[in-house]
Formats: C-alpha cells, structure tokens, sequence
C-alpha cells in the first residue's frame, strides 16, 4: 500500500493561476507518493506571467506548466484522479466531467489573484499570498499517512476535513 501514488488534481475557471501554483508546488515536492495535476472549465491557454514570477522566485519549477482542460483528465485514458480539489467559486457549480474512478472531492476557497486590479506590488502580494496558502493546504495533504489516502481514495477517510466548507484549518 506504501508504494501507491496518489493523483490529485486541482481545478479553476482558467488553469491559469491558482491551479497552476498548487500543481507546480506540490510537484516541487518531490513526493513519491502524490502526484499533481491541474486543469480549468475554461483554460485561457496560457499561465499567468506573475503566477510563473512567484513560483521562480519560491525555488519551484515551472517547467512544463500549461494551461489545460479538464476534459484532458475525464478520457478514458487520462490518469486516474483520486483526488479533485476545486479552488474556485466559479466552478463550484459547473458540471463537472464524470471523472474516471470516481474520485474524492474537496473545495479549497482561495480569490484568484489574476482579478486583482491595482498596482503591480499590490499583484505581486495578491499572487504570494494564494502560495502560501495553497502551500499550507498542500503540506497538510502530505501529511496524511498512505493509509489515510487510501481512505480517502475509496471515500472511506475519518479524519479532518479536506473541505474548506467543513472548517478545515490547514
């Protein structure tokens, strides 16, 4: 059961901002037992310039990093997801894709910062501020011993909340 890796994938309206912090910052974890994806409803096909500034400069790679659709992931031969965290209110509720294996959900509220009208430091906090909180709720999903995962993958999971609705802290 150890060796069984988990995917999570992290879901917003344009894949273009939080999505893509949380999959880039989990994936610079190098944890051998999580693996990271994210997708949007509606991909604007491109990663925001100031989401790649902030994760260069918090030593994460932004290698790779797209912009993407969530029907990439609902194919028969896309990865199956254990995990799907939804970061946003604008897609709270769409109509999902039928995800393949039917994975465990949970809602992560974080204001998306490509919205943020001001000054380019007033950006800059804005885009900072969704990284470290995604990677607060990110360390805590590391947390979870390979059994809880299992759990949670067969939606079987006791212990604290994932859902930011159910009061989660992390």
């Amino acid at each position: 059961m150890s060796d069984r890796v988990f995917n999570v994938l992290f879901l917003c309206k344009g894949n273009s901002a939080r999505s893509i912090i949380a999959e880039a910052y989990l994936r610079s974890r190098n944890n051998s037992r999580l693996r990271a994806f994210s997708a949007g409803s509606t991909p604007l096909g491109y990663v925001q310039p100031l989401a790649l500034d902030v994760l260069r400069e918090a030593g994460v790679s932004t290698e790779g990093l797209r912009s993407k659709s969530w029907n990439e992931f609902s194919g028969p031969n896309a990865p199956v997801m254990d995990l799907v965290i939804n970061l946003c209110e604008e897609t709270r509720g769409e109509d999902c894709p039928s995800w393949p294996g039917r994975p465990a959900t949970a809602y992560w509220a974080i204001p998306d910062p490509a919205a943020i009208k001001g000054t380019e430091i007033q950006k800059r906090v804005a885009y900072a501020h969704a990284l470290t909180y995604l990677k607060r709720r990110a360390d805590f999903l590391e947390h979870f011993s390979p059994e809880q995962l299992a759990n949670l993958a067969r939606h079987k999971y006791t212990g604290p909340s994932l859902d930011d609705d159910q009061g989660a802290t992390a």
